[in-house]
């Protein structure tokens, strides 16, 4: 019975590509919550600082983790080795490449041979994502396709969306707090997944199909993926108010967590979307 249950809802799904189901779903967010307060004491015990400069550090890789999932799109990895590449586990590696460049480099500032260790950090996932990058180049150009309008039309989609939440919560409610350059970027994340999704469902020649509850929910019931523009605001908006009321209590360092796990679960499936559909895969 258990072994059925945990096959049904969490291995098959991971082996055969499966949408997720509610079961999955609710479990994943348990395990980031988890993985977020694992992850604040043990930056917390190894007097590593939580602040801005850190998020930052940390975009490059959440990018990176977005075209890694995009390689397994691609199908050129034919062995069992693939479901790394899926999610959840994908995460997971991308933690464990990620994990020991921060150790690494955080030991290299304390020692004095580099000034900033977050400032490595940022290069390293820097680099990471650019290898990525070349390899999807070579894969579209020598066995699928490179469509840049693609790319272009879907960022067009995200400034101009990204251009209004920002001008709604800034001057409609009056919050000083978007212009913090965090804020903008969770907006940012959050409107490429929304761009992505609604020009792969409702305009990409290629039939692509959401794999969320709730987004494949509502769209059924509408009949347009563009319905996840409204789905975003209505976690977007109470999510940020939430945020600012959580940071004026002062636990500064479990807010970044927060943020950057918000930017992550919006900008990553964004980046990996949009990839998928420049290469047609």
């Amino acid at each position: 019975m258990i072994r059925e249950f945990i096959y049904k809802y969490y291995i098959d799904p991971i082996r055969y590509g499966q949408p997720y189901t509610l079961v999955d779903t609710l479990t994943y967010a348990l395990i980031l919550l988890a993985c977020i307060w694992l992850l604040y004491r043990w930056l917390e015990s190894n007097q590593i600082t939580i602040d801005r400069k850190l998020v930052y550090s940390l975009i490059p890789w959440i990018i990176f983790g977005g075209c890694l999932r995009v390689v397994e799109d691609t199908g050129f990895i034919v062995s069992d080795l693939h479901v790394l590449l899926t999610t959840p586990l994908i995460f997971f590696l991308v933690f464990a490449i990620a994990l020991p460049v921060l150790m690494i480099s955080n030991i290299l500032e304390k020692k004095g041979l580099i000034q900033s260790w977050k400032r490595v950090f940022f290069y390293a996932g820097t680099i990471f994502t650019v290898f990525s990058l070349i390899f999807l180049t070579w894969f579209g150009l020598t066995s699928s396709r490179l469509d840049l309008l693609v790319a272009s039309v879907i960022l067009t989609m995200t400034a101009v969306s990204s251009a209004l939440i920002y001008a709604l919560t800034r001057y409609g409610f009056k919050w000083q707090y978007t212009q913090d350059r965090l804020y903008q970027l969770l907006i940012s994340g959050h409107m490429l997944d929304a761009s992505a999704t609604s020009f792969g469902i409702d305009l990409h020649p290629v039939l692509y199909s959401e794999q969320h509850v709730v987004g494949s929910v509502l769209i059924d019931l509408t009949g347009t993926a563009f319905v996840m523009y409204p789905l975003k605001l209505l976690v977007l908006i109470p999510g940020i108010y939430i945020l600012e009321l959580y940071r004026r209590e002062g636990a500064a360092g479990i807010w970044y967590l927060i943020l950057l796990a918000m930017i992550m679960v919006g900008l990553a499936p964004g980046i990996r979307d949009m990839m998928r559909m420049v290469l047609y895969v």
